[in-house]
């Protein structure tokens, strides 16, 4: 998508955010640097909308995170997929009922290409994502995490607009 554009995020709690990130700063330790966006949450994107979408955005964000629950996901596995340039490296949350019906609530996108939740690692040449891949599949064992926040950011250059944190059980009991 040329130019600039809203984004909505699906982000991790804090176990989550630090497993996935600290297998990107072992890519950047390596050496690897990448192309993908740096300094944002680990996150699986929802949807693009016009930037003149900002206020509806913000206002359904804060609807949805007073009635979506935070729900658990697992990853069990890491992915590859190319870009015209590039390749992405990623981790692969799947899919089930919960994320599904949050995607759903994102139908409206300006996205024109199929969508599948990664968590971005590294974006890079085929031939660096290549090398790259040995160290995340030795290091990568399946693993549980949490998706618990939304965030909306505009790119390029980022601009973080908003975050809201889904309810919990504990939110229920008050």
């Amino acid at each position: 998508m040329a130019g600039k554009a809203l984004y909505v995020l699906a982000g991790y709690d804090d176990r989550t955010e630090k497993t996935l990130a600290g297998m990107q700063e072992k890519l950047y330790k390596l050496g690897f640097s990448g192309v993908q966006t740096k300094n944002i949450p680990m996150h699986f994107t929802l949807g693009s909308y016009h930037t003149d979408q900002e206020e509806a955005l913000k206002e359904r964000l804060r609807r949805i995170a007073d009635t979506q629950r935070a729900f658990d996901v697992s990853f069990n596995h890491v992915g590859l997929f190319r870009l015209p340039e590039n390749d992405v490296l990623f981790i692969k949350p799947e899919a089930g009922r919960e994320m599904l019906d949050l995607k759903d609530s994102f139908n409206d996108s300006l996205d024109t290409f199929s969508w599948s939740a990664h968590t971005t690692l590294l974006i890079d040449r085929p031939d660096v994502i290549r090398e790259a891949l040995s160290p995340v599949l030795g290091g990568f064992s399946p693993f549980e995490g949490k998706v618990s926040v939304l965030h909306l950011y505009e790119f390029w250059p980022a601009r973080h607009i908003l975050s809201v944190q889904l309810k919990t059980l504990e939110d229920d009991k008050l």
